[in-house]
């Protein structure tokens, strides 16, 4: 089993869908978010992968006895990029925008011990369904979509719109899970 023993592990996001589903793979440990800026240039899986590694690598700086967890959600439609909405009229455009649509989500996950890193990516397809405009705000009324990338979460009250996907659910959610434990594995303490 990966990441066993006494090795302090420390997740650095604040979200608390990734500390939800961290605790699943690992049922100790702490939380100290990242305080870097989430901008990153390029194509779309090697942001979500710098991101995650830049946020692992700000808080293993001054936790070098930690085993650190970093990572980072996109939504892209096309090769656009999706990230929290700013307002409601923000997260009106992005669920217009993702209506009736296939979209691509994007998780970039860094696990650094021991001044060792390794970093890798989820992709999943979610499929929306036709929404009207009476829908999505009804939608953005609950308040669910505004600390999410693309403005909405599969896990919530959005969950009756997605009409399919293809690939890790976790990874929508936030944290894809197989692949963090296939990391870890990389990590015996």
């Amino acid at each position: 089993m990966p990441v066993t023993g006494e090795r302090r592990v420390i997740l650095a996001s604040a979200s608390p869908r990734r500390k939800e589903l961290l605790a699943f793979l690992i049922p100790r440990f702490e939380v100290i978010p990242s305080e870097i800026s989430e901008t990153a240039h390029g194509m779309p899986k090697q942001q979500v992968k710098k991101l995650a590694a830049d946020k692992a690598a700000d808080v293993a700086a001054a936790h070098p006895d930690a085993l650190v967890i970093g990572a980072d959600t996109l939504v892209f439609l096309g090769s656009t990029p999706l990230g929290k909405p700013s307002d409601e009229a923000d997260a009106h455009r992005m669920l217009r925008q993702l209506s009736g649509r296939t979209h691509l989500v994007l998780t970039g996950v860094s696990v650094i011990c021991d001044g060792k890193m390794r970093t890798a990516a989820a992709a999943t397809r979610v499929r929306f369904a036709h929404m009207s405009d009476d829908e999505i705000s009804a939608y953005i009324n609950t308040g669910e979509p505004m600390d999410k990338a693309g403005a909405y979460g599969i896990q919530g009250a959005f969950a009756k719109h997605i009409a399919g996907l293809r690939g890790c659910y976790f990874n929508v959610v936030g944290l894809p899970l197989h692949l963090l434990y296939n990391i870890l594995k990389h990590f015996r303490t």
